[in-house]
């Protein structure tokens, strides 16, 4: 559990350089006096603190801003390439994994097969992360996100149904085996984490991104940051009742969301309309659906439009419920996404409070790639956050942006240049 910190004037120079920092790679380039104004600082402590962030490697002055007849100020900027972050999207059957930098740019990414089902899986998902981290030799790494379709607690252990794991120490075992700093999360939230350090999310302090596809998920930002809830489980929107006594849950309730609108539960129907044959997998099924609407079939067609419906009125009651200026709607089911708008924008109409209505809402275009980065964007984050609050994993990212490493990690070999930055040399 987070503990909060003492008052210091180490904790200040924290909380300071991490909001300073955090500013410029959100919001940069900026000016010294920019961000005097915007986090109530005096010029002396933006100028230490950007000075010392300059030597540092992090930022650079990158343009000048425009004049109003006086001296122009400088704009500082992240120096992207100042170090760099992996990140991997855990799906049953494969992994993609991306390396990142400080900008949120992928460097490198690909996709492997994996079997989430395998009894030795993590030690599977270890030997990956260790050649990724071969790969990235020479660079500054902080560490690596996972995002995985499940819950996640505070120490990494893993509830992940659809891949078959229950209470699996997966933080534990990993950090314990790589390293590094090892985040987890679950997938949903960590595309919205990305949007917010580098989307649409920069200019929302409160949105929700909300999935479909094989799952439904719900990722909340609220204040401009993460809302995970008391147990790490908020956003579990797919479990959310909507039908009494309805179709059987993967999740072993009755009448879920889930079980009305996700890929399996549209093939189920397919099935049962005699659309498609009984045991196709779950990926060609949805995709002859799609293809059948797309040819104008009235059958799938109306599959598609009952589950925009049912999205739509969910939708409506989130928007009640939270009052966000953002929905964004992503995974792999926005493919077929024209045959779900229609009923899915008439019921949000329906069913939102009228004085809530209006609330933008986009569909962002799926790849495994951007699940990813999402994950990623777990570390890049922490290195954002001004650390009010002990969360070790997190001090542990921040202390590798710093250069700071009381003891060499277990199984990872570290160099230190003149400043102390940390270089991945290679495993042990």
């Amino acid at each position: 559990m987070a503990r909060l910190r003492r008052g210091s004037p180490a904790l200040i120079r924290d909380l300071n350089r991490s909001a300073v920092l955090a500013l410029i790679g959100t919001q940069g380039p900026i000016s010294r006096a920019e961000i005097a104004r915007r986090l109530s600082l005096s010029a002396a402590t933006v100028t230490e603190v950007t000075r010392d962030l300059v030597a540092d490697g992090l930022i650079r002055v990158v343009d000048q801003a425009p004049s109003n007849g006086g001296r122009p100020g400088l704009l500082l900027g992240l120096v992207a390439e100042a170090a760099q972050a992996l990140g991997v999207k855990i799906a049953p059957d494969h992994l993609a994994i991306v390396r990142v930098n400080l900008d949120g740019e992928v460097l490198a990414g690909r996709e492997e097969s994996f079997d989430a089902l395998a009894s030795d899986a993590v030690e599977q998902l270890a030997g990956r992360l260790r050649a990724a981290i071969e790969d990235a030799a020479g660079t500054r790494l902080l560490g690596i996100g996972l995002g995985v379709a499940g819950i996640v607690d505070a120490r990494g252990i893993v509830e992940a149904p659809i891949l078959g794991w229950r209470q699996v120490a997966l933080g534990p075992t990993l950090r314990e085996q790589i390293g590094l700093p090892v985040l987890i999360d679950n997938d949903v939230n960590t595309l919205a984490v990305a949007e917010r350090l580098y989307g649409r999310g920069r200019e929302a302090e409160h949105f929700l991104t909300v999935t479909i596809g094989r799952g439904v998920g719900l990722g909340i930002v609220v204040g401009g940051d993460l809302y995970r809830g008391a147990r790490g489980g908020a956003g579990e929107f797919g479990h959310v009742t909507v039908v009494a006594d309805g179709p059987r849950c993967t999740c072993g309730k009755h009448g879920c969301l889930e079980a009305l609108v996700a890929d399996p539960a549209l093939v189920r129907q397919g099935v049962e309309a005699g659309l498609l044959a009984p045991d196709g997998s779950l990926a060609a099924g949805i995709e002859r659906l799609r293809a059948l609407a797309d040819a104008g079939d009235p059958g799938a067609r109306r599959i598609f439009a009952q589950a925009g419906a049912v999205l739509g009125r969910a939708v409506g009651g989130l928007i009640n419920v939270l009052s966000p200026q953002l929905v964004l709607v992503s995974g792999e089911g926005t493919s077929a996404w024209p045959h779900l708008v229609g009923a899915f924008e008439d019921e949000v109409a329906r069913g939102t409070f009228a004085p809530l209505r209006g609330v933008a809402i986009e569909v962002d275009p799926w790849d495994d790639a951007k699940w990813a980065r999402g994950a990623a964007a777990l570390v890049l984050r922490a290195t954002f956050s001004a650390p009010l609050y002990e969360r070790q994993i997190e001090d542990s990212v921040r202390d590798r942006l710093a250069g700071v490493v009381t003891e060499p990690e277990s199984g990872q070999r570290s160099g230190h240049t003149a400043r102390g930055q940390i270089l991945v040399t290679g495993t042990a």
